[in-house]
């Protein structure tokens, strides 16, 4: 099975470069805030101490007792221990991002339109789900 090796396209290999940058860089930040979490570099927003006693909660009562924000909100703890990783979760869910943002000119530079036009309202969507409008976690 000597065949020729089928090409992939452009977009797809752009794709796949930037999504593996992105994942590999995400897990990178998740190792490195939860090794500075467990090694006590950065302070916990919540004791670790207090974690059993706050797990049987349902999770309203966790968030007053714990002060801890909803939505976007953990973006002004990231530099808390038990917080920080929540930068590598962002990095990971939002590589795609990226990726598709990426595609675009590919799209418009070969005329695909519509491919273009995909790729942004795809990118829409995603925003308008993580900005919390849909669902009052602003």
């Amino acid at each position: 099975m000597n065949g020729p090796t089928p090409q992939q396209p452009a977009e797809q290999l752009r794709y796949a470069a930037l999504l593996n940058w992105g994942t590999r860089l995400g897990l990178v930040v998740l190792v490195l805030s939860f090794a500075a979490y467990m090694l006590g570099l950065l302070p916990p927003h919540v004791a670790l101490d207090r974690l059993p006693e706050l797990w049987s909660l349902p999770v309203g009562q966790y968030l007053e007792q714990t002060r801890s924000p909803v939505g976007w909100g953990w973006i002004a703890l990231a530099t808390r221990g038990d917080m920080a990783g929540l930068f590598g979760i962002a990095l990971l869910t939002g590589c795609s991002v990226v990726c598709l943002l990426a595609l675009v000119p590919l799209y418009l530079r070969r005329g695909d339109k519509a491919f273009a036009l995909l790729c942004v309202a795809e990118v829409a969507v995603i925003a308008l789900a993580a900005s919390g409008l849909l669902t009052g976690g602003h």
